[in-house]
């Protein structure tokens, strides 16, 4: 490692310390997200289910 790059890491490394990144807070957990996402498919297919099983059963003869 030259002077330079050491240099550099050194004063990066400070910088850093110095002033941390904040984290970033907003939105959904990725899991959260997830499970939004499933449990909208999942009514969605209780829907289409429905609505077939109603068109079919309409359609029977009596």
């Amino acid at each position: 490692m030259t002077i330079t790059r050491l240099t550099h890491a050194v004063v990066g490394l400070l910088v850093l310390i110095k002033s941390p990144r904040q984290r970033d807070e907003r939105g959904l957990s990725q899991s959260a997200e997830n499970a939004i996402l499933i449990a909208g498919a999942v009514a969605i297919a209780v829907a289409i289910v429905a609505a077939i099983r109603a068109f079919v059963l309409s359609r029977l003869p009596s």
